[in-house]
């Protein structure tokens, strides 16, 4: 930190700190008074998840510059005003992105300690559970974008991406005729586990210039909606030394269940659960650090998802009618009824408690206290 920018806790705090602020071309450089720095330094401080991350007031004054810093950068991906920021901009970005991208710094940090300098040195590998339509995609794109902008080397992948060929899911769905949980993609026994440990065997070694490979990628567009796996030729291609990869999923770190308990939610269930236990050793085990986006209640996704249907109607897109967003939705809300109060109390599957990290969200998708 350059003696320009550092400030300690009781200049802040007094209001005897002037700071110039670097926006660029996007927007006008401007002085910001003592006050704004002083606003914007109590507002991080009145965030819920800062306890969680281990930071102190005292700590937030030491590293303003950084979340000055990280702030801008993310006004500039969404295409905000800084200077004109809405309350609900405010909490997005200063309670929310900027804390969790700080927590995952962090234990990219840790990470890299455990090796030696001249050490060839795996990315990362940051594992994200959190239910459709709470705003996971558009947190790991700001979280991609920070890393890409603050020297860091970022992959992003999904489990949507691991989803079986057209071919192979209809297969799956005649063997299980009647089962409303497995007839289209979606649930554990829908995806290509095989391709999952190629995959995120060959991310893990991206560790040196010019090792590159291609990330599968799903087109949920294709027959009708049904969905297939892209052409190869469409697939982004990544280049190491990689520094950390971002793996979402809304299902991801599950843990299968006794039979009696999801038989007691729904029936159908049970052979999700069976194909579940082969989906720690296809995803979970690679996964180095977590964060968990927990909601009060599933009910939550139903509503999320037809906000954006009805938002995608409303701009003349072609968008489900409120019945298909409903039976859409009830495909997966036996898996969240089921899996989510043992994820929520013990964590994901494999998981160490020292390297995960749970931010609620509420119906606003923005985040809570969670204990």
């Amino acid at each position: 930190m350059t003696s320009r920018t550092m400030m300690s806790f009781s200049q802040i705090s007094s209001g005897s700190l002037r700071l110039q602020q670097p926006l660029g071309d996007v927007f006008p450089s401007a002085q910001a008074e003592v006050s704004s720095v002083k606003e914007l330094f109590e507002f991080i401080c009145s965030g819920p998840i800062l306890k969680e991350i281990g930071l102190t007031p005292e700590k937030v004054a030491e590293s303003i510059d950084k979340w000055t810093l990280y702030g801008s950068k993310l006004c500039r991906f969404f295409k905000i005003n800084e200077l004109f920021l809405t309350e609900s901009q405010k909490i997005r970005i200063y309670h929310y992105y900027v804390p969790v991208f700080w927590w995952c710094e962090q234990e990219v940090s840790r990470h890299r300690s455990m090796f030696k300098e001249d050490d060839e040195i795996p990315p990362l590998v940051i594992g994200f559970n959190a239910p459709q339509g709470c705003g996971k995609t558009t947190l790991v794109e700001a979280l991609d974008y920070l890393f890409r902008t603050t020297g860091g080397n970022s992959a992003t992948i999904s489990i949507d991406d691991f989803y079986l060929t057209a071919d192979d899911q209809a297969k799956v769905r005649e063997s299980n005729a009647g089962n409303a949980l497995l007839e289209l993609r979606g649930n554990a026994g829908s995806h290509d586990l095989s391709l999952s440990v190629e995959t995120l065997k060959a991310i893990r070694s991206l560790t040196k210039e010019g090792n590159k490979m291609k990330l599968p990628r799903y087109n949920k567009s294709a027959y009708n909606g049904r969905g297939d796996r892209a052409d190869p030729s469409t697939w982004p291609e990544v280049e190491g030394p990689l520094t950390v990869v971002l793996f979402e999923g809304w299902m991801l770190g599950f843990k299968p269940l006794p039979a009696e308990v999801v038989k007691a939610v729904d029936p159908q269930l049970e052979t999700v659960n069976n194909n579940l236990k082969d989906y720690h050793d296809s995803w979970d085990k690679f996964i180095d650090s977590w964060i968990v986006i927990k909601i009060q209640d599933p009910g939550c996704v139903y509503r999320w998802r037809l906000q954006a249907e009805v938002a995608m109607r409303d701009d003349g897109k072609p968008g489900m009618s409120d019945d298909e967003v409903r039976d859409f939705v009830s495909r997966y809300l036996p898996a969240y009824k089921a899996y989510h109060p043992t994820l929520y109390s013990d964590g994901p599957n494999g998981a160490n408690p020292e390297h995960l990290l749970i931010v609620g969200v509420d119906m606003g998708r923005n985040p809570i206290l969670t204990r």
